[in-house]
Formats: C-alpha cells, structure tokens, sequence
C-alpha cells in the first residue's frame, strides 16, 4: 500500500483499487484507521483525539489532492505524496 504522507508520526496510506467512498488508511503509535477524504472523519478503527485532529484538518486541506490520487489509485497508476501537516 503506498504511503502519500507522514507526519507528526503519522502514516497515511491509499490503496490501489480499494473500495469506496474515497478514504485513506492511517496509522498512528498502533491505532488504525480508515478516515473518509470528503469529511475526515474516522468510518472505522480509531485513533487517539489529537491525532484524528490532525488529521480531519489535513484530510480537509488536501482533499483535492486526495482524491485525485484516489483516481490514480481505481486506475492503478502511481499515487503522488502530499505534503504532511508538518510541511515535510
């Protein structure tokens, strides 16, 4: 699964082909979660209160982004990295 961010910690993955809606898989000190591109909410897994913060707002900023890799990722082309929340 290719990695397209990390940040503060966090690891933010996109499959290829994955299922929808649009979302991404993140991981965080050994919380996982699959979080929704358009909403940055967390559909399932979990992860701690500041770090789901983080990432709502880093979902919000980039979803076009995000969803042009998802695009990438239904047509299995290569995804591009984003820029992280630390500005990595």
């Amino acid at each position: 699964m290719p990695t397209i961010a990390i940040f503060f910690g966090i690891i933010v993955r996109m499959w290829h082909d994955d299922h929808p809606p649009p979302h991404i898989h993140v991981e965080y000190q050994g919380f996982e979660a699959l979080v929704i591109v358009e909403t940055g909410e967390i559909s399932q897994g979990a992860l701690p209160r500041k770090a789901a913060a983080i990432v709502k707002e880093w979902c919000l900023l980039h979803q076009s982004e995000l969803m042009n890799n998802w695009h990438k990722a239904q047509r299995f082309e290569p995804l591009d990295r984003i820029q992280g929340a630390d500005r990595d």
